[in-house]
């Protein structure tokens, strides 16, 4: 289905701004959701994306921006994969389609997009952060006509920032309310005692009685009643149901709730209640991600970005495959650390929460005891990781690359300082594609490799991937081992090659060539293959040498080549400030080499979503940009090797 072919239902093509919305009665409210649904199901089936959670918010999304004066009142989305409703109401239904595609609107919400973005987000937990940041500034401003909002899942809230924030925003006066999704999933199942708690509140019989009774009457009352009542209610739950309010009235909020989250008369009675109560308030909302899509329902994990589908069936469009083809990284990582625990008891996995993501799946499936998810909390990943380390085991912590910059601190203070050789594996390096500037994996190799008593690596293929976790997890190596590698597929479709110790700090020449050498980290250096067989088909012939550590360098190799070639290509996927590029430089300038020297990789700017050959040829260091680069660099033909 193209899609032009594609149309919004008769209500919500009236709707191009939140102002349309509220010309419409409350009674037509239930249509507006029924068909941004609708269309949200046939635009994801189509041109793919995140999918549940969107579906998830759909009553929610039309009942804030029904009964707050959007963008005047500010609303800021957690993560952002459910808002896929609030920009298809905020003037963004007609160019929908090119979501997340290479030059149109990003899949997550965007200051620059648009006015109703009020704060740009792609990493969970810096809603409530942000809302009371600008609740503050608005207080400060006279701006007493703004309400401040902060939509919050249960899985986000599980890091700590959203803690910070609650326990600032509950002194703080500013008018802030926090809307707490509960689904009870992020990506995967949530874990952790918030979720139990959360769970206990929903499930308790004498609260939810009280609740009942509470939000009838409240509904039967105008909103100055309401507000006259709100502290003798406050008072009467602490008594009835003191285990269940005490968390967040503890932090100085006030709680309402728990409410469904898929009755919209409910949610805009509620919202309207709440929108001139002064102070930190809290709504407790209970959801379900997939809303509306039984299937979607019901495996809330796969349908969290299943992307295209037939809508009718929902049988999922798959690449069709007639010769075996090469596994993705994170695979090649989940099935390799289940093969290497087999046979070393140390070994134990750590994610925070991102276990199919990361495939550390694998291992959680076949031993539970050994792989664990500590929720969306990055820092505590690192951390008790590096206690465990203490205790002789040796921890693979797999978290994506622009998460890790969440957990710097610790791999510095935690880890690196005391010299615990917790291994970390960073999945997602380098671009990312969809998702973006908030998750391409562009800085760590320059964040990670300033820091003393660390190795830093980064395979070429799947077959170095499993050499280095082998190498990683000995007991001669004591010192905390980076191995990064991008989202993906690698290159070889037989993979399952035989583990082999790699020296630390040593790098592998790929071939000899004339002039000019072509240095790689990482899987880049497929790129470089390629070019140099285009290059052979115009008798050009450069040397390329992948480095696969980035720290320590592999100083001899190094030397060899600034003795036999004049000219230095270097081609890595993260950025070229402070990157691989860099350390080459840094290498031939204390050693007195005076190479003629060109990086390639990402530049000193943000680089937007799009499919990742797509942002690589944008950055100039596929294959054709490597080529672009050697004939640029390439004066005259040499036909012998340079001494």
């Amino acid at each position: 289905m193209r899609m032009e072919e594609i149309a919004a239902g008769p209500l919500l093509n009236l709707i191009d701004t939140p102002a349309d919305l509220r010309k419409l009665n409350k009674m037509q409210l239930q249509q507006v959701c029924n068909e941004l649904r609708q269309f949200i199901i046939d635009c994801v089936s189509v041109h793919g994306g995140h999918f549940g959670a969107s579906l998830g918010v759909v009553e929610l999304s039309v009942a804030l921006h029904y009964i707050y004066n959007t963008p005047d009142d500010q609303l800021v989305w957690d993560v952002g994969h459910q808002a896929y409703g609030h920009k298809i109401l905020t003037g963004r239904r007609k160019v929908f389609h090119t979501n997340r595609k290479y030059g149109g609107i990003s899949g997550f919400p965007k200051r620059a997009e648009s006015e109703y973005d009020a704060f740009g987000v792609g990493h969970s937990s810096t809603s409530i952060s942000a809302a009371l940041g600008m609740a503050i500034a608005s207080k400060y401003k006279g701006e007493h006509y703004r309400r401040h909002i902060a939509v919050i899942g249960d899985g986000a809230m599980t890091a700590g920032l959203p803690f910070e924030a609650l326990n600032h925003a509950g002194v703080s006066g500013a008018n802030l309310l926090v809307i707490l999704n509960d689904n009870n999933m992020s990506i995967d199942p949530n874990v952790g005692a918030l979720k139990e708690y959360l769970t206990d509140i929903t499930t308790s019989q004498s609260y939810n009685k009280f609740r009942d009774d509470v939000w009838k009457m409240l509904g039967m009352l105008p909103t100055k009643d309401f507000q006259k009542l709100a502290s003798k209610i406050e008072a009467g739950l602490k008594g009835v149901v003191s285990k269940t309010s005490n968390l967040f009235e503890a932090l100085g909020f006030r709680y309402f709730g728990p409410v469904d989250g898929h009755n919209i008369i409910k949610l805009t009675e509620t919202l309207k209640g709440l929108k001139d109560i002064p102070g930190p308030k809290l709504l407790h909302i209970k959801t379900v991600k997939g809303k509306g899509y039984e299937l979607a329902e019901k495996d809330q994990t796969l349908w969290h970005a299943p992307g295209t589908f037939d809508k009718i069936t929902g049988k999922i469009n798959k690449k069709v495959v007639t010769v075996p083809e090469p596994p993705k990284y994170q695979d090649v990582f989940g099935h390799t650390i289940v093969e290497l625990a087999e046979k070393n008891p140390k070994i134990m996995g750590i994610t925070p929460a991102m276990p199919s993501g990361s495939s550390l799946k694998f291992m959680m499936d076949a031993m539970p005891d050994r792989a664990l998810d500590v929720g969306i909390a990055e820092q505590h990943a690192v951390t008790v990781s590096a206690g465990m380390a203490t205790q002789g085991l040796r921890v693979f912590c797999n978290i994506y690359s622009s998460f890790m910059q969440r957990a710097y601190d610790m791999v510095i203070h935690d880890v690196a300082i005391q010299k615990l050789p917790v291994i970390f594996c960073l999945d997602r390096a380098g671009l990312v594609g969809d998702d973006g500037p908030t998750h391409h994996g562009a800085y760590d190799i320059a964040f990670m490799r300033c820091i003393p008593n660390l190795v830093v690596s980064a395979p070429m293929n799947e077959a170095e991937l499993r050499n280095l976790m082998y190498t990683a997890q000995h007991d001669d190596n004591q010192l905390p081992f980076v191995i990064r590698y991008p989202r993906g597929q690698g290159v070889m479709p037989e993979w399952r090659t035989p583990m082999e110790q790699v020296k630390v700090g040593t790098g592998r020449k790929i071939c000899d060539g004339h002039e000019i050498a072509i240095l790689t980290i990482g899987h880049p250096g497929n790129f470089a293959v390629a070019a140099c067989k285009m290059l052979a088909a115009e008798d050009i012939y450069p040397a390329h040498y992948d480095l696969r550590f980035i720290k320590p360098l592999d100083e001899a190799m190094l030397h060899e080549v600034a003795q036999r070639y004049h000219k230095i290509i270097t081609v890595e996927d993260g950025t070229v400030v402070g990157g691989m590029g860099s350390a080459v430089l840094e290498f031939m300038a204390q050693h007195n080499y005076t190479p003629e020297i060109k990086m390639l990789g990402i530049p000193d700017a943000i680089v937007e979503h799009g499919k990742p050959e797509e942002l690589h040829r944008e950055c100039g260091y596929d294959a054709k940009g490597i080529v672009d680069a050697v004939r640029a660099f390439s004066s005259v033909q040499v036909t012998e090797i340079v001494h």
